[in-house]
C-alpha cells in the first residue's frame, strides 16, 4: 500500500513539476523521491523480518515447552544389582539434554492422576497420556510421569494441563518416581 502511494506521489510530483521546473530540478527531484521511497520499504522490511523473528523465537520456545516430554524421553536404562530388593533393577540414565534441564524451572503439559481421589491437590502424578493409557495402567514407560508437589492445591481435571516449576531427578531411590517437579504452579492459558 505504501509502495502504491508513493508510486503516485512520485507521478504526481514529477507531473507537477515539469511544468514549474527545468529538467535537472526534476531530475533530482525524483532522484530525491526514489530514495525516500526506497529508504521506506527497506525500513518497512527490516522490521517485518523483525516481527518474523520474534514469531519464530515465540514459537520455538513453545515448541520447546510442548516437546519436554520427548526431552524426557531420552533415557536409557542399566541393570544394578539393588542389596534391598536382592536382584538387579533397571537403573534410569539420564541423557545430556535432561541432565542440563536438573534444578532448572520448566513448563509442562500433562494429565492429572490423582493420588488421593479426584479432588484439588498439592501432590499428584503428572502424565504425558489420559488416565487410561498412563504408565500405571500399562500404556507407556515411567519417563512419561512425573511427581508433583505443588504450592497451591491445584484441581484434578480430566483435561490436560500446564503447569511450571523446578525439575528434580532421581536415578537412586527405587520408591519413587525418575522425575519430579517442585514448587509447582498451575499456568493459566
Amino acid at each position: 500500500m505504501k509502495k502504491l502511494f508513493a508510486s503516485l506521489l512520485l507521478t504526481g510530483f514529477v507531473s507537477f513539476t515539469a511544468f514549474s521546473q527545468s529538467e535537472k530540478e526534476v531530475t533530482v527531484a525524483v532522484d530525491t523521491i526514489k530514495e525516500t521511497v526506497s529508504k521506506t520499504v527497506a525500513k518497512e522490511t527490516v522490521v517485518k523480518k523483525e516481527n518474523t523473528i520474534k514469531v519464530a523465537t515465540t514459537k520455538k520456545a513453545t515448541k520447546k515447552e510442548k516437546n519436554l516430554w520427548r526431552t524426557l524421553a531420552k533415557i536409557t536404562f542399566k541393570k544394578e544389582y539393588d542389596e534391598l530388593m536382592g536382584f538387579k533393577i533397571d537403573v534410569p540414565v539420564f541423557s545430556e539434554a535432561i541432565e542440563a534441564l536438573a534444578g532448572k524451572e520448566v513448563t509442562i503439559k500433562g494429565y492429572i492422576i490423582p493420588v488421593e481421589g479426584y479432588k484439588g491437590h498439592k501432590e499428584f502424578i503428572l502424565s504425558a497420556f489420559p488416565y487410561n493409557m498412563c504408565f500405571f495402567c500399562g500404556g507407556a514407560g515411567p519417563e512419561t510421569v512425573m511427581e508433583v508437589i505443588a504450592k497451591e492445591e491445584i484441581e484434578y481435571s480430566a483435561e490436560a494441563v500446564t503447569i511450571k516449576g523446578k525439575l528434580e531427578l532421581n536415578d537412586s531411590d527405587i520408591n519413587r518416581l525418575m522425575f519430579a517437579m517442585s514448587d509447582a504452579v498451575l499456568v493459566k492459558e
